[in-house]
């Protein structure tokens, strides 16, 4: 499984910005799909996840209400749209992809993961 990671870029406090996640290299309909973020001299930390074959999705806290997690199946393509970004969004996100649907925030439950793409926002 191959996860490309793209969209990234520079942004000012409260605009939106899209990134993307297309995968290769398999079927995903038993997988769940994340997206993480790491900021500067912190650690990785959960931001959504879907569940590729019901669309199901879960939100971090610092999250909700202004990302949405989304996929496109054909184009075996995962998309995080970002509205309303802080400072505090700024972070390499990277994409995610798991076996199964077990508890989707645990990134130890995940077993590819993509080479993220760079998210600053400017206030």
């Amino acid at each position: 499984v191959q996860l490309q990671a793209s969209g990234g870029g520079l942004v000012q406090a409260g605009a939106s910005l899209r990134v993307s996640c297309t995968a290769s290299g398999s079927t995903f309909s038993e997988y769940k799909m994340g997206w993480f973020r790491q900021a500067p001299g912190k650690e990785r930390e959960f931001v959504a996840a879907i569940i590729w074959s019901s669309g199901s999705t879960y939100y971090a806290d610092s999250v909700k209400g202004r990302f949405t997690i989304s996929r496109d199946n054909a184009k075996n393509t995962m998309y995080l749209q970002m509205n309303s970004l802080k400072p505090e969004d700024t972070a390499v996100y990277y994409c995610a992809a798991g076996l199964g649907y077990v508890r989707p925030p645990r990134s130890s439950n995940y077993n590819y993961w993509g080479q993220g793409t760079l998210v600053t926002v400017s206030s």
